[in-house]
């Protein structure tokens, strides 16, 4: 099924059931009137929303029209949000164009940050950037939120704990990075709020593309209107986001609600190569450090510019029939 959550004027919205085709919303407020209620009693509630949208699809119940403008993120804040890095070929990408190796650890063990969740942009909001020194860049993942997860479950186990599938450009301040990273205590101000998809779904409504808890299909991420980023997400992906959920839970509980994510998506070119841009044929790439990366390891320096006020991200996934499935993030940077 696919659910989001309209804006009625107060921080966790309304939760509405959404068409397959993302057409047509049946308000759910009567079986859950959140996205957070829903999940913290999912396996009462979930049957009651599967029933609903099964009358939405065969349109028994009256809908209403759905506008992806008027979505929040589908949790617009969220007890949890911590980031994992599921494509180990950007974290090679962005190490070596410093010169710095790839612990081996990283193939076994995924990196993750907790990210601020007090209050996600919606699909549609603007991006706030105060300082354009500070390296806007948008970062296209997939991201799944949890129910209830024990400490110490198995990837396997975690699994089963992934109840809804979800986009999300993971905002980031690259020119902020380093100085922090630097004081060996993580992200902070360089990571401010993300924005996700205005749907997010089962996985069974994602049928054979949703194998071993990845999505094989490309993400799509336009930039200012062009075809920046079309790598595949089932493709080069060290770690499932089973595998995360597991290892987000390795030494404590996580609560419904919690969100995943899988870290920036990124393939190899077909020789091993870092890959080409889409304008050459290539998949691209879903974050603008990525091309950085391979301007500076190529060129000795890189040459395309971070975000600034008044360019344009938009970022989609389409199934095997060119429909969309999550709906788009479509946001714009703007002067804070």
């Amino acid at each position: 099924m696919k659910l989001a959550t309209l804006k009625d004027g107060t921080r966790d919205g309304k939760l509405v059931v959404v068409s397959k085709d993302l057409t047509r919303y049946c308000a759910a407020d009567n079986i859950a009137p959140t996205m957070q209620a829903a999940l913290d009693n999912w396996d009462e509630i979930a049957p009651k929303l599967e029933a609903l949208y099964t009358d939405v699809e065969h349109q028994a119940v009256p809908c209403e029209r759905f506008h992806e403008r008027e979505a929040h993120s589908p949790l617009p804040r969220a007890y949890q949000w911590a980031d994992g890095s599921a494509y180990i070929n950007h974290v090679e990408l962005v190490r070596k164009a410093r010169g710095a190796e790839v612990p081996e650890s990283f193939y076994h063990d995924p990196l993750m940050y907790q990210g601020g969740s007090d209050k996600f942009l919606a699909p549609r909001d603007d991006i706030p950037l105060k300082d354009i020194k500070w390296g806007c860049d948008m970062e296209g993942e997939i991201a799944v939120i949890t129910d209830d997860v024990p400490m110490g479950v198995s990837s396997d186990a975690a699994a089963d704990h992934i109840k809804l599938v979800m986009l999300v450009n993971d905002v980031s301040l690259r020119g902020l990075i380093p100085g922090e990273l630097a004081k060996g205590f993580g992200f902070f101000q360089s990571k401010p709020a993300s924005a996700f998809s205005p749907v997010a779904v089962t996985p069974d409504e994602l049928g054979d593309a949703w194998k071993g808890s990845v999505i094989h299909l490309p993400l799509m991420v336009d930039y200012n209107g062009e075809a920046f980023g079309r790598a595949n997400a089932g493709v080069d992906a060290t770690f499932s986001l089973a595998d995360l959920v597991a290892h987000a839970a390795k030494t404590r509980d996580l609560g419904a609600g919690t969100i995943i994510g899988s870290g920036t998506v990124s393939n190899q070119g077909p020789d091993g190569d870092p890959g080409k841009p889409v304008s050459e044929g290539g998949l691209g790439y879903s974050c603008i450090a990525e091309i950085r990366m391979i301007e500076t390891i190529a060129e000795g320096e890189a040459k395309t510019r971070f975000m600034a006020p008044g360019d344009t991200v938009r970022v989609e996934m389409k199934d095997a029939e060119g429909h969309s499935i999550f709906g788009a993030i479509e946001q714009k940077v703007v002067e804070a």
